[in-house]
């Protein structure tokens, strides 16, 4: 099978130099080996959503609601692939993800989700440790622990889509869309503590206050689940849906 991401932004100041950027992550969580890499923000695409297998899109300093041409032109790719190829969002892929498939997202007046976030899951699915399918969630575990870093937020599901993660600040943390081989996720399972970490503190004193870089920086010294939703995504990309 072929997968490629489509790299939708890039690691602010150095953190790219010292942890790798977004593509690099993806593949260390994934394990499926190298991936065909697009930049898409910079006007690389693939040549057809049918191509690959499937895509991994990335997190971005950009906004879905964003004037720029090549979001709009993330939004036709996405819709096109829909149902044609396994697709994984997360972070802004998540939120391009749900824009383009008919819901809403905006910039949240609730601010920044930054550092350790937990989510409450609603539903079990093929690709969650052996699920058979997509059901209410009977046995535990009851929550998932991922990095989180962002403002804008989904408010509106699209028609079709489950949520099957959320919380009281992200009600619609994870969406999974039976029968059309997508898959997205708000949190950063793809981020190290380390990397959270420094991100979190470049930010510091400019869009983050002390304090908050502060907080969010000691909540991510608790363990997350980063690993196992990749392998989650792993065992989605391969399955489909």
């Amino acid at each position: 099978m072929r997968f490629a991401i489509l790299e939708t932004g890039v690691p602010p100041g150095d953190l790219a130099e010292r942890h790798g950027d977004y593509p690099d992550m993806f593949e260390a969580l994934v394990g499926l080996g190298p991936m065909a890499r697009f930049a898409v923000d910079r006007g690389q695409w693939p040549d057809a959503p049918e191509a690959y297998d499937g895509y991994l899109i990335t997190g971005s300093p950009a906004g879905v609601y964003d004037p720029l041409p090549w979001v709009g032109q993330l939004m036709t790719f996405l819709q096109a692939a829909k149902g044609k190829a396994a697709l994984v969002g997360v972070c802004f892929g998540h939120q391009a993800m749900a824009q383009a498939f008919g819901g809403q997202v905006i910039k949240s007046p609730k601010g920044w989700g930054i550092g350790r976030h937990v989510y409450e899951l609603s539903a079990r699915a093929p690709w969650m440790d052996g699920a058979a399918e997509i059901a209410p969630l009977e046995i535990a575990p009851l929550e998932i622990a991922l990095a989180a870093s962002h403002q804008d937020q989904v408010v509106q599901a699209p028609p079709g889509a489950q949520v099957i993660a959320a919380s009281a600040f992200t009600p619609f943390a994870a969406l999974a869309y039976p029968g059309q081989r997508a898959l997205s996720f708000q949190g950063h399972p793809e981020f190290t503590p380390e990397f959270a970490k420094a991100l979190m503190t470049i930010r510091r004193g400019k869009s983050l206050t002390e304090a908050e870089a502060d907080a969010a920086i000691a909540s991510l010294d608790l363990p997350d689940d980063g690993r196992r939703v990749g392998g989650w995504i792993r065992a989605f990309l391969e399955g489909g849906d």
